[in-house]
């Protein structure tokens, strides 16, 4: 016996094809979803379903052609009731054999990709969040930076109760710290630090490259954690 497991598709590809051949044709084209679904499975119900469903449809023309017919065309007649029996079941108990056998031949609908996937690792969802209030806080300093300075945006070396996600004052902050938040090499963060000594301040990230000759591979690491407040 043919098993047929979980597959992906639409509802037309998956046998939503049957019913349009079926509804469309008022169940004489219905011995063609059966056979297609016989040849994919191979088993002996779903042929015997087929065959039961083509000798209804040859009984029902049969009866039809020797049914008398009014002035009006309908079957009348023993031969005619029986016909028009044979069209309605044929109809009716055709859907509901579709309904059936559908998936049994198409099995469960295989879920989307998105539902497989593993649940999200707890170190990016922080990396992620992180990144959020870093964003949030640079946008704070840049709308109120009195608020910023106050809340010590910035300056993860000192006490304080505002989670910035991990930016540092490229202004204020000593190397050692803007080293250790940037990840970069102490001597590019004392670098930094002498730079602004010359210019004064800062007055964006940007002005750190312009001044202090760092390597291009540390830019978007001081990019990343780097901010600009007033003294």
């Amino acid at each position: 016996m043919t098993t047929v497991g979980t597959r992906p598709g639409t509802w037309f590809t998956r046998g939503g094809w049957w019913f349009l051949v079926h509804v469309l044709s008022a169940g004489l084209l219905l011995p063609v979803p059966l056979a297609h679904a016989a040849v994919r499975t191979r088993r002996p119900g779903h042929i015997a379903v087929l065959v039961a469903a083509l000798v209804l449809l040859v009984a029902t023309f049969v009866g039809a052609g020797a049914a008398g017919r009014d002035p009006e065309g309908r079957l009348v007649g023993v031969a005619g009731g029986l016909a028009t029996a044979g069209i309605w079941t044929g109809f009716v108990a055709g859907l509901v054999a579709l309904i059936v056998l559908r998936p049994q031949v198409f099995g469960p609908r295989a879920k989307p990709t998105s539902w497989d996937r593993p649940p999200p690792d707890p170190a990016v969802e922080a990396a992620l969040a992180a990144r959020t209030r870093r964003t949030e806080a640079r946008r704070l300093a840049a709308d109120d930076p009195l608020l910023a300075r106050d809340l010590r945006v910035g300056r993860p070396d000192l006490p304080r109760a505002y989670d910035d996600g991990g930016l540092v004052d490229l202004n204020t902050a000593p190397g050692p710290v803007i080293a250790r938040t940037c990840g970069i090499a102490p001597a590019h963060a004392e670098r930094i630090v002498a730079c602004r000594g010359a210019a004064g301040r800062f007055a964006t990230v940007d002005d750190v490259f312009a001044w202090a000759d760092l390597p291009y591979d540390v830019w978007d690491l001081v990019r990343d954690r780097g901010v600009v407040l007033g003294r």
